[in-house]
C-alpha cells in the first residue's frame, strides 16, 4: 500500500488538472482528512475518529434501532407465491452472445439520469410500453413459450411476471450492478445508482450507490430509491466541480437523508396501513473510484469489500456495521461469530430517515497498491458471504474482464442460500479503466449509460 499524504494534484498531471481542496473535517478543524491503509480496519468516521459504538436514546435504554426483518415489517409479508427469475439465466428470446448494455431507455445519459436500479418510469404503468423487446407481445419468463397478456399473466401457464423492479441489471464497461427481490419478500426494497464520471480535468471517475430500505419502515422501497437518486446525482455534481471525493461522498449521504426525510411528510400514494405508519428508512453504501483513491461511505449496514484482482493479497471488508451485533463486538461482550447469530443481529443502530436518532455518515478513503475489485452490497448478499474471504471465493476470478456475470453469481449465491431477502450488488473496478480505444470510457456519457458503441 501507499503511505498516506495529503490529496491534491496528482504528481506529473498535465497543466490545469484538478487540485482538490481538503476533504473537510466534521469537527471544522484544520487537520487533512486521512487516507487509510486497506488494511486499517475497522473504518473511520469522516473526521478520521473511530466509530462510535452507538449514542443511547434519549430515555436511557439503551440505543435506538431499526430492524430490517420482514416479520417486523408494517405491512404483512410473508411468502410470495413466486420466485424472482434466476439472474444466471438467459432472458427468454435473448439470443446467445447478446451483448451486455445497460438497461436503460433510448437516449438515457449518464448522471443523474443514469440507470439507477429503480423503476425506470415517472407515468402511470398503463402509459408506459410492455417490457422486453420493443412494444410488442412479451413472452412468459418462467414457460417461455406464452404470451403475456395486458394483466401480466401468462395465458399459457397462468403465472404472473415479475415486475421491473423485481430484477434489475445495468452494466455499463466493466462497471456493473444486479438487483433481485429474492425468493420471500414480494417487493424488492432495494436500489442502486451506478454511473461513469468525470472530473474537471478530464480524468474518469466512477460512482456505486447502494441502498436497502428497512422492512420495518413504511415505504421502504420508496426511501431506498429517493437515497440513490439524490446521492448519485449529489456526488456526481459536486465531482465535476472539482470537490474531493471524500467530501463528495459525505455530502451525498447528506443529500440521501434530506430525500428520505421528505417522504415522511408526504403520506405516499396509497396511505399504506395508515395506522402503523412511521417514517420511511433505509441504509446506504457507496463508493467512488477517482484517480488513486477509493472513497468508501455508508451509513447503517450495508457493506463494501475489497477483493485484489490478482488474489496475491488480502481481501478486506472496508465498513463497519451500525447494527446491534457489531455494537456487542465493540464492547467485547461477544465474539463476532457469536454477535451475528444472534436473533438481534441485524437490528440496525444507524440509518437515513426523519426518526434517525443522530446521523453520523462514515467516509474512508483508501489508496490500493494494486487494482482490484470492490463489492458494494447489501446484506442480502452478505448474509450468505459475511467475511472478506467468503467473498472473495464467491467473486469469480475473472470478475474484472466479466463484471455483469460476476455480479450474477453473487447474486445467485444468495439466491441458492436461501434468498430470505432482497440482494443487490454494484461491483467497481479499481482503477478506472484509461481512456482509449475500445472503452466505453472514451465515448460519449450518453454511449457509456446506454451501451453503445
Amino acid at each position: 500500500m501507499q503511505s498516506p499524504g495529503a490529496v491534491g494534484a496528482v504528481p506529473g498531471a498535465p497543466a490545469g488538472a484538478v487540485r482538490w481542496p481538503t476533504a473537510p473535517e466534521v469537527d471544522s478543524a484544520d487537520t487533512p482528512a486521512p487516507v487509510h491503509l486497506a488494511t486499517d480496519l475497522p473504518g473511520t468516521t469522516s473526521g478520521g475518529g473511530e466509530l462510535p459504538p452507538g449514542e443511547p436514546a434519549s430515555d436511557g435504554t439503551g440505543p435506538r434501532y431499526r430492524t430490517d426483518d420482514p416479520s417486523e415489517s408494517a405491512v404483512g409479508m410473508g411468502d410470495y407465491p413466486l420466485p424472482a427469475p434466476d439472474p444466471r439465466a438467459r432472458p427468454a428470446g435473448e439470443a446467445p452472445g447478446a451483448p451486455e448494455v445497460a438497461r436503460a431507455a433510448p437516449g438515457a445519459r449518464a448522471g443523474a439520469d443514469a440507470p439507477t436500479g429503480e423503476d425506470p418510469g415517472h407515468e402511470p404503468a398503463s402509459a408506459r410500453p410492455p417490457a422486453g423487446t420493443g412494444a410488442g407481445p412479451r413472452t412468459c419468463v418462467f414457460c417461455g413459450v406464452g404470451r403475456v397478456a395486458l394483466d401480466d399473466y401468462c395465458e399459457h401457464c397462468g403465472k404472473a411476471q415479475p415486475r421491473e423492479r423485481d430484477h434489475m441489471e445495468t452494466s455499463l464497461d466493466t462497471l456493473a450492478a444486479v438487483s433481485d427481490r429474492g425468493l420471500r419478500h414480494h417487493r424488492n426494497e432495494d436500489a442502486y445508482a451506478v454511473s461513469p464520471a468525470a472530473l474537471p480535468d478530464g480524468s474518469p471517475a466512477v460512482v456505486a450507490i447502494v441502498c436497502d430500505g428497512v422492512s420495518s419502515a413504511s415505504r421502504p422501497d420508496e426511501a431506498s430509491l429517493a437515497a440513490s437518486r439524490a446521492a448519485s446525482a449529489r456526488v456526481l455534481d459536486l465531482l465535476a466541480r472539482g470537490t474531493h471525493p471524500q467530501a463528495a461522498m459525505h455530502e451525498a449521504i447528506l443529500a440521501a437523508s434530506e430525500a428520505v426525510n421528505a417522504l415522511a411528510g408526504d403520506g405516499g400514494p396509497d396511505h399504506e396501513h395508515a395506522a402503523h405508519q412511521n417514517a420511511p428508512a433505509c441504509t446506504l453504501v457507496g463508493a467512488i473510484v477517482a484517480k488513486d483513491l477509493l472513497i468508501i461511505g455508508w451509513v447503517g449496514d450495508s457493506r463494501a469489500y475489497w477483493v485484489p484482482i490478482d488474489r496475491t493479497g488480502p481481501s478486506a471488508r472496508l465498513t463497519e456495521d451500525d447494527s446491534w451485533a457489531a455494537q456487542m463486538v465493540a464492547a467485547g461482550l461477544m465474539s463476532e461469530a457469536e454477535a451475528y447469530a444472534d436473533e438481534r443481529a441485524h437490528a440496525i443502530t444507524g440509518w437515513l430517515g426523519a426518526d434517525a436518532y443522530e446521523l453520523e455518515p462514515h467516509t474512508v478513503s483508501f489508496k490500493p497498491d494494486r487494482p482490484g475489485i470492490v463489492v458494494v452490497c447489501t446484506d442480502g448478499l452478505w448474509n450468505y458471504a459475511e467475511s472478506a474471504d467468503e467473498m472473495a471465493a464467491v467473486l469469480p476470478v475473472d470478475a474484472a474482464d466479466r463484471t455483469l456475470q460476476a455480479a450474477r453469481t453473487l447474486v445467485g449465491h444468495a439466491l441458492d442460500g436461501g434468498g430470505h431477502d432482497n440482494v443487490t450488488v454494484a461491483l467497481v473496478p479499481f482503477p478506472v479503466p484509461g481512456q482509449g480505444a475500445g472503452s466505453a470510457w472514451g465515448g460519449t456519457a450518453d454511449e457509456a449509460a446506454t451501451g453503445g458503441p
